[in-house]
């Protein structure tokens, strides 16, 4: 969800985070333990995924798969130094009516780590997740549901191989007027180790900073993105990733996708506010919606998770009985 990482770029999207000072999440308060999580989120981590690994240019890349492989495909890509986890308790809801797969993209997760990295590696990892969960070969074209920096990388999937899809879903990926912004460049320092799972635990933060009710999804998605090493535990993504990244012109590449496409947008998201969405609403020649998910923040499906499975369910559903008038770039 980056520039190439530019001093301007960095300090102008650091900039537009909030000061929210302590009322800033972290798991801390809860010294390593499990915060008490409802009955929906326990049943949806009940129904385990089948996990695989696929080599994709060198890169053995982890994918989690829900459903029966006869039904539709949907592909789920998380964002920025995440890993398919983030979609556990939401793939579940969705797997009725589709074969669901969540991607780890390389370098983070429990996926391999490259020398470097693109949106095009991306790209062509989440098509190698599409080949091998067998969505190609059902009747009807898989469908990618993309949040944050996921959103960029399903932007270049969307341009190079909607012809290919049904559609792609781009959830909280804001485009500005610029073209900048993104999150902010790492340093490319190895990563600390922490001596203690609850130290761990303690350090993780969302990015962009941010409150968060629902401890339990955080508590969930902090575990797996942890891993044990010598002399404690220390976070999975390779932190190499963004010291020789380019995103390129992401304007560009959302007016190329040539399958259907839909936004969802945050109601309270930093990085998304209603101006973006407007401006991405006239770029698409006010042919593509741009849904907003009340009361949820950048990381919405751990803010408003069953709305944005309700959300999802809707779009979907709409797009199963109607047909796209989007055929091609800005719909010509």
């Amino acid at each position: 969800m980056n520039e190439k990482p530019t001093n301007n770029a960095k300090d102008k999207f650091e900039r537009s985070w909030p000061d929210l000072g302590e009322a800033v999440f972290t798991l801390a308060p809860f010294k390593g333990e499990k915060p008490p999580a409802p009955q929906w989120f326990k049943k949806a981590l009940a129904d385990k995924p089948t996990e695989h690994f696929i080599d994709v240019e060198g890169a053995q890349i982890q994918y989690l798969h829900w459903g029966d492989r006869s039904k539709p495909g949907l592909i789920l890509s998380h964002g920025n130094g995440a890993h398919a986890h983030w979609w556990s308790f939401i793939a579940p809801y969705l797997a009725n009516e589709y074969s669901v797969a969540a991607v780890c993209f390389s370098g983070m997760g429990d996926s391999d780590e490259r020398e470097s990295y693109s949106l095009e590696h991306y790209a062509r990892e989440q098509i190698a997740v599409c080949e091998h969960s067998g969505m190609f070969e059902n009747e009807e074209p898989p469908i990618i549901v993309a949040h944050s920096f996921g959103g960029f990388a399903t932007m270049v999937t969307g341009a190079l191989y909607g012809d290919r899809l049904a559609g792609v879903i781009i959830v909280d990926s804001p485009i500005n007027p610029d073209n900048e912004g993104g999150p902010p460049a790492r340093s490319g320092r190895p990563h600390r180790v922490y001596p203690t799972l609850e130290e761990a635990l303690g350090r993780f933060r969302l990015a962009p900073p941010q409150t968060c009710d629902n401890a339990y999804i955080v508590d969930y998605i902090a575990r797996h993105s942890l891993e044990e090493v010598e002399g404690g535990w220390t976070w999975k993504f390779d932190p190499q990733i963004w010291k020789r990244f380019e995103i390129g012109d992401r304007e560009q590449r959302l007016k190329e996708i040539s399958c259907r496409l839909a936004i969802m947008r945050g109601e309270r998201s930093v990085i998304f506010p209603p101006e973006i969405g407007d401006y991405m609403y006239e770029l698409l020649g006010k042919n593509v919606p741009v849904i907003e998910i009340p009361e949820a923040q950048h990381h919405i499906m751990l803010d408003q998770p069953l709305a944005f499975v309700a959300a999802l369910r809707a779009l979907l559903g709409d797009w199963n009985h109607s047909k796209p008038n989007r055929k091609g770039p800005l719909g010509v």
